[in-house]
């Protein structure tokens, strides 16, 4: 991969803590919540990003090899752009492993915990935006709502804070690259965040709102709360939207709904323009909560250039099926004059129930001559997934 077509965004995983007030036998970061664990959940917000990321777990020493499986389990045809390695016995320590691991073309750098593992792909995007936009350093969090006193060694009170000039901060937080390594260069002392060593190596970090689902899971309590959350989340089915258009391409073979149409104009894309395929695919990782097909698979990664519409919804499936859901069906409309649909109606919907694992159905319109679809210039595809999960 060229330094050009690399990501200009890193996100450090720190999943490298013991996890002792969690009284679980195994580091926090693989503890399960609804069947995935912690690292596999947060791996999951990261990835859901419209904008693709360098990824870089750090974990125990002991545990890099399954840390590494979960990470490849969860990137699938991303996998490219994840790493593990091992972390050191403090946080800093383990973020400056993360740090060593950053490609020359990483401008933006996000470091998260994965004990924050209901985190949500949005606040990722958020603290990315307000980073470019701001050019230095910025952290989410929330308004301290509890009255905070200070109080003296015998636990007597000195004086009640003001909480209106409080945030309790949360993760991922993100720096442009080079103040990040200039604050690990210099660091002294240790510090609980990486906003601390940034901001006392002289620069500038804002406070942006945060997210309730951003919180830490860090001891049973947590943990349960996090369970609950997840239940009443995943429980039930989910229903996602995908729609995808192309414009005939002369030029080009014609290849819809899995299925080749000799003698009908192709339609023009980065693979083979099936637009069917590509709206199925966006409402499978629409309804997961995982993002869209051009976040995870990238219009401009040359793996993707000619690929067939089963390569996308396969690798959908997988990536749903790994976040702990099933397919329960999936319904396409196609909206256009050509071709037509009809006579091979049976055969397409067999072919995609195939790639799915579950029921497709397909029905075709026109639109009376309106638009582009009515003139004949292309394709518009709309679908709609139903998953059930699996806990």
């Amino acid at each position: 991969m060229t330094e050009s077509s690399h990501p200009r965004i890193a996100v450090i995983v720190v999943a490298a803590g013991s996890g002792t007030r969690l009284g679980a036998p195994t580091p926090k970061a693989f503890v399960p919540v609804g069947g995935v664990t912690l690292l596999g959940r947060a791996l999951h917000s990261v990835l859901g990003m419209s904008e693709p990321a360098q990824v870089i777990v750090v974990a125990p020493e002991e545990l890099v090899d399954d840390a590494d499986v979960i990470a490849t389990a969860v990137a699938g045809v991303a996998s490219s752009f994840v790493t593990v390695v091992a972390g050191g016995e403090t946080r800093q320590q383990s973020v400056q492993a993360g740090l060593r691991m950053l490609h020359p073309a990483v401008e933006v750098v996000l470091v998260h915990d994965a004990a924050r593992s209901l985190t949500p792909s949005g606040l990722f995007e958020r603290v990315v935006a307000e980073v470019d936009s701001r050019g230095h350093g910025v952290i989410p969090g929330l308004p301290v709502s509890d009255t905070v006193k200070r109080v003296d060694a015998h636990g007597d009170i000195v004086e009640t804070v003001d909480r209106s000039a409080l945030s309790a901060v949360q993760t991922p937080q993100g720096f442009p690259k080079d103040d990040l390594l200039d604050a690990y260069a210099r660091a002294a002392d240790q510090a609980t965040d990486d906003a601390a060593l940034v901001s006392a190596s002289g620069h500038r970090v804002s406070v942006v709102p945060g997210d309730p689902l951003a919180f830490k899971i860090t001891t049973p309590w947590d943990l349960r709360r996090a369970e609950e959350l997840v239940s009443r989340r995943d429980g039930g089915p989910r229903i996602g939207v995908g729609t995808d258009t192309h414009g005939f391409d002369d030029g080009a073979e014609l290849w819809l709904a899995g299925l080749h149409w000799p003698g009908e104009s192709g339609l023009a894309g980065h693979s083979d323009g099936d637009a069917v395929a590509h709206a199925i695919t966006d409402a499978l990782l629409s309804a997961a909560g995982l993002g869209d097909i051009g976040g995870a698979f990238g219009t401009d990664d040359p793996r993707f250039s000619g690929a067939h519409g089963d390569v996308f919804i396969r690798e959908a499936r997988r990536l749903v099926e790994s976040a702990g859901f099933t397919v329960g069906n999936v319904a396409v409309q196609v909206i256009g004059n050509r071709p037509k649909f009809a006579p091979r109606r049976h055969e397409a919907e067999a072919l995609l129930s195939e790639f799915v694992g579950a029921p497709v159905s397909i029905s075709a319109t026109t639109t009376d001559g309106l638009g582009f679809a009515g003139r004949g210039e292309g394709i518009a595809v709309i679908a709609t997934a139903l998953l059930l999960h699996n806990g």
